[in-house]
């Protein structure tokens, strides 16, 4: 019997947690607030998984309002 076109996509949890690892963590210079890509940030509008290439480029801080030049990346 072959497979529907149709049917949904089963994700297994090893797949899940690869891509989870995968998010990259971004720290502000001037605050030390962290942007996690995991977790987005839901009350500027960016949802969970909103990797950083993704923030706008008028986004800003959430702590002190510096810009995205102001972030770095967290070596994990």
């Amino acid at each position: 019997m072959e497979a529907s076109l149709d049917a949904p996509r089963v994700c297994n949890r090893s797949e899940e947690l690869r891509d989870m690892s995968e998010f990259k963590k971004y720290e502000c210079v001037i605050c030390g607030h962290i942007y996690d890509e995991a977790a987005g940030d839901p009350d500027s509008g960016l949802a969970p998984g909103t990797r950083w290439a993704d923030v706008p480029e008028d986004w800003m801080c959430p702590d002190c309002g510096v810009g995205k030049d102001d972030f770095e990346l967290l070596e994990e």
